[in-house]
C-alpha cells in the first residue's frame, strides 16, 4: 500500500495521517474547512475512561488515555495533554450511590480512584465553593488528564507533513472515484486525488462520504454547546470537575471550559441564553466566574454511533474505503489511529478492532454507559441518521 487519502483534519484525521505518514504511505488529507475546524474544536476533550463500558470499549480507552503520553513524549513541542484529577460528584442519594459503585468497579478495573469527604475540594481545586458540592463524599480520579484538541491536531499533522503528507484545506469532497468495484480516489471541488486507500474520517459527515460508496453507517449528528471563559480571577481552576448539571475543565489560557448535557438537551436549532446558562451553572461552581466573561461559546456536532462504540473498517461492498468514525475521539484517537494506520498499510486486521467494524449487526441497546447518560437527555426532536 503505497498512497492514501485521508478526508478530514480532525484528531482521527490527524492521527491516522500521521501514522501513515511515518510508515512511509503518501499521504493526502483533504479538510472542507480548516484543522480542528469542526467537533474537534467544540468538545469537552477531557478523559473519561471510568465512564466507558463494557469492560473491552473501557480497555481501549485507557489505551488511547496512555498512548497521548507517548505521542506526546515522541512528538515533543508545546504540550495538548494536561494531567489533573477529575472531580466528581452528585445530588441525592441515588445518584450518589450510583457513582459509588461505578468508582469501585473502576477502581476494580485498575483505575487510580478513591472516594474522599468534600474537604478534598479545598486541597485538588480551590476555586471551587465548598458550598456547591451538597454530597457526603467526592470521587476522585487521579490519573486522568484535559486536553488541547486543536493543538494535539495541528501537532500531529505537522509530523505528518514533515514525513511527506500533503495537506489541502478548504476544499469540501463531492464524490469517490471507483475503478472495478474498488474505491480508488475522491474528487473534491475541481480536483481528484487517486490512492490505494480512502480514510473516512469525516466526523459527522462521516455517513455522507459513504453513501458516496453506496454504504449506510450507522450513526446520528448529537449537537454540544461549549463556553470558555477568560481567565479565571484568583487563580486557574486545577482540576476537571463533574458536579451536577454541569461539567468544567481548565483551559490553555487560564479560563474554563463548560459543558451541560441538561443545556444541550435544549439546543433544539435555537442558542439564545444558553450560552449565559452555561455561564451560570458553572458560576454556581467557580463564584471567581463573576469577574470573568464569556470569551467563546461554540457548538460542536459529536458523530455517534448508534450503539455508541467506533466504527472502524471496510465494508465488503465498497473495498479500498477505510471508516473511523468515533464519538469521545479525542480520547481514542492515538490507538485507533495508529491500529487503523497498521491495518491498512499491512491488509491485516487488528484483533483488538474486531468488535468495532461498521458492518457488524448493531443491537437496539446502547453499550457505552457515558451515552446512554448523554441520551437521557438529548432532544427529544432530534433528527434520524
Amino acid at each position: 500500500m503505497e498512497s492514501a487519502v485521508v478526508i478530514g483534519a480532525g484528531v482521527l484525521g490527524a492521527c491516522v495521517s500521521y501514522h501513515l505518514a511515518r510508515a512511509g504511505v503518501r499521504v493526502v488529507v483533504v479538510e472542507e474547512a480548516r484543522p480542528a475546524a469542526g467537533t474537534s474544536g467544540a468538545t469537552f476533550s477531557a478523559d473519561v475512561t471510568h465512564l466507558k463500558t463494557p469492560y473491552a470499549y473501557y480497555r481501549l480507552n485507557r489505551q488511547g488515555s496512555d498512548e497521548h503520553r507517548v505521542l506526546s513524549d515522541a512528538l515533543g513541542g508545546p504540550a495538548w495533554r494536561h494531567p489533573a484529577p477529575l472531580l466528581q460528584w452528585a445530588d441525592g442519594d441515588a445518584a450518589q450511590q450510583a457513582l459509588r459503585e461505578r468508582a469501585l468497579r473502576a477502581r476494580g478495573w485498575g483505575l487510580d480512584c478513591r472516594l474522599a469527604p468534600p474537604s478534598v475540594l479545598r486541597e485538588l481545586a480551590p476555586a471551587v465553593d465548598p458550598a456547591a458540592c451538597g454530597a457526603d463524599e467526592v470521587v476522585v480520579y487521579g490519573s486522568t488528564s484535559w486536553f488541547d484538541a486543536p493543538r494535539f491536531v495541528h501537532t500531529l499533522l505537522d509530523a505528518a507533513v514533515r514525513h511527506g503528507a500533503e495537506t489541502h484545506y478548504g476544499v469540501a469532497v463531492t464524490g469517490l472515484t471507483r475503478v472495478g468495484g474498488r474505491i480508488t480516489g475522491v474528487v473534491a471541488g475541481d480536483r481528484s486525488f487517486s490512492a490505494d486507500a480512502v480514510v473516512n474520517c469525516a466526523g459527522p459527515g462521516a455517513d455522507r462520504v459513504a453513501e458516496f460508496a453506496g454504504v449506510r453507517l450507522p450513526m446520528r449528528r448529537v449537537p454540544g454547546l461549549v463556553t470558555e471563559s477568560d481567565a479565571l480571577p484568583g487563580g486557574p481552576l486545577t482540576a476537571i470537575v463533574a458536579a451536577p448539571g454541569i461539567d468544567l475543565r481548565p483551559t490553555p489560557g487560564g479560563g474554563v471550559l463548560a459543558l451541560s448535557w441538561d443545556v444541550d438537551a435544549r439546543l433544539n436549532g435555537a442558542v439564545d441564553g444558553l450560552p449565559q446558562e452555561l455561564h451560570r451553572r458553572a458560576g454556581a461552581v467557580l463564584p471567581g466566574l463573576a469577574r470573568a466573561r464569556i470569551e467563546d461559546a461554540r457548538i460542536g456536532v459529536r458523530p455517534v454511533p448508534s450503539d455508541g462504540l467506533p466504527l472502524v473498517g471496510a465494508v465488503p461492498e465498497a473495498p479500498g474505503l477505510y471508516h473511523l468514525v468515533s464519538h469521545s475521539a479525542v480520547t481514542l484517537a492515538p490507538v485507533l489511529g495508529r491500529l487503523a494506520a497498521r491495518e491498512i498499510t499491512t491488509g491485516r486486521p487488528a484483533t483488538e478492532l474486531a468488535a468495532y467494524r461498521p458492518d457488524r449487526a448493531v443491537p437496539g441497546d446502547v453499550h457505552d454507559e457515558n451515552l446512554r447518560a448523554m441520551n437521557r437527555r438529548r432532544p427529544k426532536s432530534e433528527g434520524k441518521p
